[in-house]
């Protein structure tokens, strides 16, 4: 477990936009572009996703946060609920069920944070 304490997933669920460049964004994009961690997951998740797909400035701080090697994923289930799965993955979104993976992140060790 010890190799993975660099390692950050960050689970974005709040659909408020407020959160996501104030918080979300700003946090996950400065973490990666000053090397705070070695390793970071963005998992975008639920009402986040349908607001992501609504929201053009959104998607252009995704692409940038993607662009600097941040992983970015998201909950099919949920995108395929709100219709919005093609809309998320054209993002370079990986859409995929993530239950286990997200039950692994956490049993490997990773550090978690959810807004």
């Amino acid at each position: 477990m010890a190799e993975n304490k660099e390692k950050l997933v960050v689970i974005w669920t709040s659909a408020h936009r407020d959160v996501a460049i104030m918080m979300v964004f700003m946090y996950v994009l400065n973490s990666k572009l000053n090397k705070w961690w070695d390793d970071i997951t963005l998992i975008v998740w639920g009402p986040a996703a349908n607001l992501l797909s609504q929201d053009f400035e959104l998607q252009e701080n995704i692409k940038i946060i993607k662009e600097n090697g941040v992983t970015l994923e998201a909950c099919l289930k949920c995108t395929d609920m709100y219709g919005i799965t093609r809309k998320i993955a054209d993002l370079g979104i990986d859409v995929k069920y993530m239950g286990i993976p997200l039950t692994d992140y956490i049993k490997e060790g990773r550090k978690i944070i959810t807004f």
